[in-house]
């Protein structure tokens, strides 16, 4: 933001920054709407992790649970909308790192397709997987929160009809939840098989080795100015070797074909956004495990996650929805038939 420095949540850049001499592109639409901006959230570390414990900033309260973490990297858009705070966010998600924080704090979070909102002075981690997204407590702010990102963003009368279920190893409260408001919601669901997992992990080498080439000369020039968390983390990237990122980028190949031939038989795919509740603040690290979100970034489609109720969980389990290549629309379309069904 123009007059403000950035520091990515990062005591290593912020001994090091500046005051921005201009705002980020993606910033446009909102300023030329007028919006007001009642400041800039906390976040993960340097956006690399996905619990939002921040050891330098402190960690942004989860308002629909307060013991457990509030998800990341984007943890302080999340926290402030939940939090009725602010009536929408923004945030970036090259991992997750909108919809997981979405899902920990009971809010509705938006993955836009790789390339649509320009990030020309967002910070960067994984350039090739790099997008920015709103957040909001419901699906009208969302959709609000979209059209200051994109003004010219279209409406879509009919919603979709046909659903692809996929089933992951989940929570059975999680996957009743969902399989509850799909229903509830009319649609036509139908059972999918995709390789996710397989998909999910290349997407954790190919951010990971992104994340050495973008950001690396920070652990090696200022470990000091870093977390734990993220020196550990960089640890792990600096360890791949070619052959596992050349494999990786392979999956990425396979993976968007096999997505392209599923987006033929139906129009979006549904999906836990975490298999199972938020971490516990004292078990951050857990959140790795049950994150479900990475595959959506190695294919650059576009995912909306949503609460939808739940029982026996601590807070509600998110509905992912995933749509083809520049399907925002039509993806906001569909959660307002899910919202308007379970309210």
């Amino acid at each position: 933001m123009e007059g403000l420095p950035t520091t990515a949540g990062c005591r290593a850049v912020a001994e090091m920054a500046e005051p921005a001499e201009r705002d980020a592109a993606c910033l446009a639409g909102a300023r030329a709407a007028g919006a007001r901006f009642v400041g800039k959230a906390n976040l993960h570390e340097l956006g690399f992790g996905v619990s939002g414990v921040n050891p330098w900033y402190g960690t942004p309260v989860n308002p629909a649970a307060p013991d457990r973490v509030p998800g990341g990297s984007s943890s302080g858009p999340a926290a402030a909308v939940g939090g009725d705070e602010a009536d929408i966010g923004f945030g970036t998600d090259t991992g997750g790192s909108v919809r997981i924080p979405a899902a920990c704090c009971g809010v509705a979070g938006l993955k836009t397709t790789f390339g649509r909102i320009p990030v020309e002075g967002v910070w960067p981690l994984a350039p090739s997987m790099d997008s920015v997204g709103p957040l909001a407590a419901d699906i009208a702010g969302l959709t609000l929160a979209m059209r200051l990102l994109e003004p010219s963003l279209e409406s879509i009368d009919d919603p979709p009809t046909t659903v692809g279920r996929l089933r992951l190893d989940a929570d059975p409260a999680v996957d009743r939840a969902l399989d509850d408001a799909l229903a509830r919601a009319g649609f036509d669901v139908v059972e999918v098989d995709l390789g996710w997992d397989e998909a999910d992990e290349a997407g954790r080498v190919i951010l990971l080795a992104e994340v050495w080439e973008t950001l690396g000369r920070l652990a090696v020039d200022h470990p000091e100015g870093l977390g734990q968390d993220t020196r550990r983390r960089f640890a792990q990237a600096q360890a791949l070797s070619p052959a596992e990122r050349r494999q990786a980028e392979a999956v990425r190949t396979a993976w968007r074909a096999e997505l392209t031939e599923v987006f033929r038989r139906v129009e979006l795919v549904a999906l836990p956004t975490l298999v199972a509740p938020p971490s516990l603040l004292g078990e951050a690290s857990a959140m790795h495990g049950i994150r479900r979100t990475t595959a959506v970034n190695v294919a650059g489609v576009p995912a909306l996650s949503m609460p939808v109720p739940s029982t026996g969980l601590p807070v509600p389990a998110s509905l992912q929805l995933v749509g083809p290549w520049g399907s925002e629309a039509r993806l906001l379309a569909a959660a307002a038939v899910v919202e308007e069904a379970t309210s």
